[in-house]
């Protein structure tokens, strides 16, 4: 590790992920498991985008909001796996300080804009079959950009904001207890004061994580209530259009808790490789399972 001194106060330049561990020859295995998974990933989701661009028939509402979901899954991957590649052949397991800010903010902007288009995608599924007539009239071209554009737009910003106020912060250890950087890990670096992150922290997941939930399980709901009042066909068309959605939605929803869960609680009682499992769960299934 490097480090530059300056007026009594510590620059860290490099931070080691400390979660890697010996793996011996098994290093070169892992290597190819997890290669082949990250161009499976990349290959599925390229496939259906290309898929849904030529195919003139496709392109609805619902498959415009897809495709940016398959565009972030793209994102999101290439945010964690070339790292992860270079780490597991790797012996020095330390990652550049700028390089690891940078990880930060691709990795939670992945989460946010996953969350933000998955909620899009129940208001579409809500008017769908809550007002099919009027279907066409609400979906237009217009509002699918907007509502498109607005998504990454608002994760960009307030991923943007919490990467800022953790780069601002004093540093006093460089172990991060991972195999990738993340933001919480960086906060419980700092000898700093992180009144203001921790303040912002409880902000940002409100908006990235409470409200899209909270704008599901409203629309939800009334998909439910039009559901049991409705007709059979009625109740087949909604769960045929909306399992996919539901799957995905707790998919995603399972992984982040596991990554919480692993990041904020005392895991050490749990085996080290069913940890790192854990805290990949989000960044790698998803990805995989939506397509």
């Amino acid at each position: 590790m490097q480090q530059i001194i300056i007026m009594n106060s510590t620059q860290v330049l490099f931070l080691t992920l400390g979660a890697y561990f010996d793996t011996k020859l098994l290093k070169y295995l892992f290597f190819l498991v997890v290669l082949c998974l990250y161009v499976l990933i990349i290959g599925s989701n390229i496939l259906l985008i290309v898929v849904i661009c030529v195919n003139r028939s496709l392109h609805e509402p619902m498959y415009m909001f897809l495709c940016s979901l398959f565009v972030n899954e793209l994102y999101g991957s290439t945010a964690l796996f070339p790292l992860l590649l270079v780490q597991i052949l790797s012996n020095v397991h330390t990652i550049a300080a700028p390089l690891c800010f940078l990880q930060i903010f691709c990795i939670h902007s992945y989460a946010t804009v996953e969350f933000f288009i998955l909620a899009v995608m129940s208001y579409d599924r809500y008017v769908a079959i809550c007002y099919p007539l009027r279907y066409k009239a609400v979906m237009r071209a217009k509002r699918i950009s907007v509502l498109t554009s607005a998504s990454w737009f608002a994760a960009f910003l307030l991923v943007i904001i919490t990467t800022s106020l953790s780069f601002s912060l004093q540093l006093c250890a460089s172990i991060i207890n991972k195999v990738y950087c993340n933001n919480y890990s960086i906060v419980k670096l700092a000898c700093s004061d992180t009144t203001v992150n921790n303040i912002y922290g409880l902000i940002s997941t409100a908006l990235s994580v409470f409200l899209p939930v909270c704008l599901i399980l409203y629309t939800y709901m009334r998909i439910l209530k039009v559901c049991f009042s409705g007709s059979k066909q009625t109740r087949q068309k909604a769960v045929g259009t909306c399992t996919p959605h539901l799957a995905s939605i707790i998919n995603f929803c399972v992984g982040c808790v596991f990554e919480i869960i692993q990041s904020r609680f005392n895991m050490s009682s749990v085996p080290r490789v069913l940890q790192i499992l854990l805290s990949l769960y989000f960044l790698t299934c998803p990805p995989l399972f939506n397509p």
